[in-house]
């Protein structure tokens, strides 16, 4: 301690400068707009807001922040906007944007309306010949949705080859559970009709014994390993590309929710970790469980800048929309592609398999996260915790993430566990019209119940998945308030929550579901200094103006990563 002492002396006795004695940088000081703490069960506002050195150290009237923050304070006018804490983003899939630069994006304004088989491969085709995409080559096509077409029925292999006869052509579900490919895609995979299909796995046949071309669950690991991989700096290019895109939406910190083996390594990466503005948080798949056990130095729950592996994701079930969700009842309309009947869906890994691996994430201490989407699946992941002993009490937190098609006898048990449930209210709007197709009226009505949640104890979020849905923060404030479908249908309308119920599962509830309740999702001294600025109020905007509302300024520990229009 003397030495540090005599040398910071010494460094000023000779005109030098010492890190020991270097000037602290100023507060920043921010005020003149609605400040929104979500500090609390109801509505609470402040006045004005300082930071320093990327906390909070005081929120509260504006003459005692002024003198706090000194005159020296950065001040930040908010000029009657109102601010919030920056956005958590409960569950998506960052790494997408690594894997599909590139691709082609049916949900691209830009592009021709895609409204029926017809008109998807026409648009597809333009666009292929548009990039020149040689032949020999992959098309890889995002956002399909066969639910979106006229013949409300999937694209088959058959017109495929007939529009791409020498091109590897692949149309990703937008569920992300699925595919379908053109036999040139299927060839240059080893794939075939002689192919054994994954337990767990989906690919049927048609009357001519051929494949169809779809693929999903389980199955698409037969093909998606071998898509062509993007380089080293591809990927970081896109890497700073998505963090500005969720920067843009007001998210300070994001979720890479099922990440793939070499989507992790690459994310471990320094280089990777080096370029994050925005908090990552990585759950690894369970298929990466056996490489993740044997590396003795990987610490989860823990930053590394702003990098951290949260937990290890484990998928029961599939998608309700594309009809691989695994329930207790049956689809009105089948198995997909083929419609079978009866059909309830299955599971994508056996109950075994699941508390055996869940067992080993258990006893190192690690969070599970359950993918399960159907009421059959949600069984499954409460018998596989009840397996493990786990209890509420044990502040484990395991996480079901979509919880979509819950049951209200499922809320109790969530509770005695402690489960957090990740809702998908955006289904109330894009995806319910279909699931009135599959399901009665009153199951349809009780999907993502957050209310309902909320009522029981839990601590629920709400996310996007993205880009299943699109990343945007306030279309999926506004589902959860309006639990409106494209076509105007009400699903639950007593599950509807108020604006500010609506704000805590975009805040505190996915900060409380990864472990950050103290350390970020509210506006309160010692916290992260994270923020979103935002063109309105959320608590006094007509519900139906919601969707309107606009990021004006993203805040990372008290420094601004994205503002309009700069």
């Amino acid at each position: 301690m003397k030495g540090k002492i005599f040398t910071a002396a010494a460094a000023l006795l000779l005109g030098g400068t010492s890190a020991a004695v270097a000037k602290a940088p100023p507060a920043s000081l921010w005020f003149n707009g609605t400040i929104i703490t979500m500090d609390g069960p109801a509505p609470r506002t402040v006045d004005a807001v300082v930071a320093r050195d990327g906390r909070i150290v005081f929120a509260g009237p504006e003459r005692k922040a002024r003198s706090i923050a000194g005159k020296d304070a950065v001040r930040h006018d908010l000029r009657r906007a109102t601010m919030l804490p920056g956005f958590i983003d409960a569950h998506s899939h960052f790494a997408i944007a690594l894997q599909s630069a590139g691709g082609i994006d049916l949900s691209d304004p830009t592009l021709p309306p895609v409204t029926d088989a017809a008109s998807l491969i026409a648009t597809v085709r333009a666009e292929a010949d548009r990039r020149q995409i040689p032949a020999g080559e992959w098309v890889v096509v995002w956002q399909y949705n066969e639910e979106a077409l006229a013949e409300r029925r999937h694209v088959t292999r058959a017109e495929l080859d007939s529009a791409f006869p020498d091109r590897k052509v692949i149309l990703l579900h937008v569920s992300l559970h699925g595919l379908v490919a053109n036999s040139a895609a299927l060839a240059a995979v080893g794939v075939d009709e002689s192919t054994p299909v994954p337990a767990g796995g989906i690919m049927p046949k048609g009357p001519d014994g051929k494949l169809s071309g779809l693929v999903f669950e389980s199955a698409l690991f037969l093909i998606m390993p071998k898509l062509p991989q993007p380089t080293e700096a591809q990927k970081l290019a896109a890497l700073d590309a998505a963090q500005t895109r969720y920067a843009r939406e007001g998210f300070t910190h994001a979720q890479e929710g099922g990440t793939q083996l070499t989507d992790l390594k690459f994310l471990m990466s320094a280089p990777a970790r080096d370029r994050l503005r925005i908090d990552l948080a990585a759950l690894p798949f369970h298929s990466t469980l056996d490489w993740v056990l044997a590396q003795p130095d990987l610490k989860f729950g823990q930053y590394q800048g702003r990098f951290k592996l949260q937990g290890v994701k484990f998928v029961l079930d599939g998608s309700p929309q594309a009809r691989t969700a695994y329930f207790t009842r049956d689809y009105a309309r089948g198995s997909p592609g083929e419609g079978k009947h009866p059909w309830h869906g299955e599971p994508v890994m056996s109950e075994a398999s699941f508390q055996e691996m869940a067992g080993k994430v258990h006893a190192r201490g690690w969070q599970i996260f359950a993918h399960a989407n159907g009421d059959a699946a949600i069984d499954m992941a409460l018998r596989g915790f009840d397996a493990l002993g786990i209890k509420a009490a044990d502040n484990r937190r395991p996480v079901v993430i979509h919880s979509q098609f819950q049951r209200r006898d499922h809320l109790p048990d969530y509770a005695r566990i402690g489960v957090g449930p990740a809702y998908f209210s955006n289904h109330t709007h894009y995806f319910a019209d279909t699931h009135r197709t599959n399901f009665p009226a009153e199951v349809v009505d009780f999907i993502s119940p957050l209310k309902a949640a909320a009522q029981a104890g839990l601590h629920p979020s709400n996310h996007s998945d993205f880009p299943v849905t699109r990343l945007d923060p306030f279309t999926q404030l506004w589902s959860s308030m309006a639990r409106t479908s494209t076509t105007g249908v009400i699903s639950g309308a007593d599950q509807r929550l108020s604006a500010y119920a609506g704000l805590q599962a975009l805040t505190t509830g996915p900060a409380w579901q990864v472990f950050e309740e103290n350390r970020k999702g509210r506006i309160k001294r010692g916290l992260l200094a994270d923020f979103v600025v935002l063109d309105r109020n959320p608590l006094t905007v007509p519900v139906e103006e919601v969707r309107a509302i606009r990021v004006l300024e993203t805040v990372k520990e008290g420094q601004t990563i994205w503002k309009r229009g700069e």
